[in-house]
């Protein structure tokens, strides 16, 4: 019985060393490669092309930003715990092993060559991880086999996977230097970026109500909502990006770079929303961006009749559709190379990326843009409306309520109420405050640039010990008021009241 849970032990490890092994070259080639074709990654993307709304949902609410790393960690336990599976077989009959590993490089490879990007090289990572399992497994398989004395089978099992352990993290190591290569980090941080031939006007006195805990009116950088389909974040180096913008069109254009930042540059506030938002949700956000304009570029290439999308593709071959109307309606749709003063951040789509206001980022504010195809809602359609979602997403009027947080009890008295409401592309008229189900009363509205971004709100509560329940409604300027019907994310944004529960003491 000690020898046969010994065996299971040492075909278990064996199979985990294998895998470990595996992943380690296939990371080692895919510094050369490139690193979304890491065989993890590249299932990863499988699984995120393949994820029905109500998980994607889930997986945004639940882990926010953090989404990719759960992902990849889970991909990480079921690999180990499948590695062990080949290893307790490839102990008792090697040949069941080596089919285990035929399984893994039918998965790898699929995942590998559905990328939009694929290419044979991309495929590469995934070959040698499988060879690499293989060797692996011939040579440790017959350490870990019974039938040879245990003080000796013991230490020449721990000899090699040692030296199989240390290859694996050798080779991964090397493999992620390899890959940070390709960062574009120093060019982003030398890019100098011309300043705009259109600047924006000072914010009007009263833009911030500065109230403890309402979010301001600009979002920083670094605490703006992320939200995409990346699990590798594209490096595109402003001297090797260009733009293409072609299919119904009357000349094919190609940017570079300098090109786009040689036009007239424009900045603005816009405010951007995930159309993953629940009711009272965090991924919107609000900043002050800098570009080319997109109607200019596309007036320039010539709209032909009957065009009503652009497909819009990413560098790693996201795409989404855009009406074609929208962007050419007057609104500052941009080209946006900067973000509140600075050169994009890479998560979000250094070195040139799409801002639309008025529609949900899914169809507006395509990162790591490289590719515009002038087309028809009805002849294509893009990643998310393959999977169900609105070809055509205008953002709904909405509200939220930042304070009180409903975590803790607040003291009686006058209380602050406040949040921040938006209609991008509308403005935002009126926002009003409810307490336990009584008589709307208007909120106090703050100072505003223009009607494609969010606007602060605060009401002043006279609050009463006991529990209560406080909910906020905005008006925009076209009359509009939010509905109280409470609908999810999907397929087009969610809708209903903000509403918090507190306690007053």
């Amino acid at each position: 019985m000690d020898q046969e849970r010994g065996s299971w032990w040492r075909g278990a490890l064996t199979g985990v060393l294998a895998g470990a092994a595996a992943l380690g070259v296939g990371q080692f080639i895919a510094g050369f490669a490139g690193a979304s074709s890491s065989p993890v990654v590249a299932v990863g993307q499988l699984q995120i092309d393949f994820t029905p709304p109500w998980l994607k949902n889930f997986a945004i609410n639940e882990f926010g930003s953090h989404d990719k790393q759960v992902l990849v960690g889970g991909i990480l336990v079921v690999l180990a715990i499948f590695a062990a599976v080949v290893g307790i077989l490839a102990v008792r009959r090697l040949a069941y092993g080596m089919a285990g590993l035929a399984v893994f490089a039918v998965v790898g490879l699929t995942a590998s060559a559905s990328r939009p990007t694929a290419t044979f090289t991309t495929m590469l990572p995934t070959l040698f991880a499988v060879a690499t399992a293989v060797l692996v497994l011939r040579v440790l398989v017959p350490f870990a086999a019974e039938g040879r004395p245990a003080d000796e089978g013991r230490r020449n099992f721990l000899i090699a996977g040692a030296a199989t352990a240390g290859v694996a993290l050798v080779a991964d190591l090397i493999g992620r230097g390899l890959t940070e290569r390709s960062s574009v980090a120093t060019a982003r941080s030398t890019l100098k970026i011309p300043a705009p031939a259109s600047p924006v006007q000072p914010l009007p006195a009263g833009t911030n109500l500065n109230v403890p805990g309402l979010s301001t009116f600009v979002t920083p950088n670094s605490a703006f909502y992320r939200v995409d389909t990346a699990i590798v974040l594209p490096q595109v180096a402003p001297d090797t990006w260009q733009l293409r913008i072609h299919g119904m069109v009357d000349r094919e254009l190609t940017l570079t770079f300098h090109d786009l930042i040689r036009r007239p540059l424009v900045e603005d506030y816009v405010t951007l929303c995930c159309v993953s938002n629940p009711v009272a949700g965090p991924y919107i956000g609000n900043a002050k961006w800098l570009g080319a304009s997109l109607a200019s570029v596309l007036r320039e290439a010539g709209i032909k009749a009957g065009a009503d999308q652009l497909l819009c593709t990413s560098a790693d071959g996201f795409t989404s559709g855009t009406p074609v109307q929208t962007v050419l309606d007057g609104r500052e749709a941009l080209l946006a190379v900067a973000m509140n003063g600075q050169p994009l951040p890479v998560e979000h789509g250094f070195p040139v990326r799409m801002v639309v206001p008025g529609l949900y980022g899914y169809v507006s504010a395509t990162k790591w843009v490289t590719d515009i195809e002038v087309t028809t809602f009805s002849g294509n359609y893009a990643y998310w409306a393959q999977r169900g979602w609105s070809q055509q997403a205008p953002i709904k009027t909405e509200s939220r309520i930042d304070v009180p947080s409903g975590s803790g009890p607040v003291k009686a008295g006058q209380v602050t109420v406040a949040g921040v409401a938006w209609a991008q592309h509308k403005g935002i008229d009126a926002v009003e405050v409810r307490v336990d189900n009584g008589p709307w009363q208007q909120a106090r509205l703050a100072a505003v640039p223009g009607i494609d971004c969010w606007r602060q709100w605060a009401f002043a509560w006279d609050a009463t010990p006991g529990q209560h329940v406080l909910a906020a409604r905005a008006t925009d300027k076209t009359g509009y008021t939010q509905t109280s019907v409470q609908e999810p994310p999907e397929p087009n944004g969610a809708s209903g009241y903000p509403s918090i529960q507190l306690t007053v003491r």
